[in-house]
């Protein structure tokens, strides 16, 4: 766990429902994390049938997340934190009604 400002990258094919739900699921994550205005959500770029787009998550929000949510990111599947918190917050959208393929990126 490094850095100061974490992305996640965010494509889905469904991008006006999903971009609802996420909205939805991230500000649920602030408030399991005791943080506001923790997130950004980048413009979308379209391609390809496929809609991108960039969640930033920042640094308030990044350092709570393993200190509120730690043994569920921990159980995720992966090796390392990175991988287990893609993981995690694929699974987390999921439940959120959103389905989409998420990336980890460090910036």
């Amino acid at each position: 766990m490094s850095g100061r400002s974490t992305l996640l990258e965010i494509a889905t094919t469904n991008y006006e429902t999903d971009l609802e739900f996420i909205s939805s699921a991230m500000n649920k994550l602030q408030s399991l994390c005791e943080v506001t205005d923790g997130f950004l959500i980048s413009e979308p770029v379209h391609r390809f049938g496929w809609t991108f787009f960039k969640i930033l998550l920042k640094s308030e929000l990044w350092y709570a997340m393993p200190i509120k949510l730690g043994d569920k990111i921990e159980k995720s599947k992966g090796k390392k934190y990175e991988e287990k918190l893609v993981y995690f917050m694929t699974n987390f959208f999921e439940q959120n009604n959103a389905k989409v393929k998420v990336k980890f990126t460090e910036v």
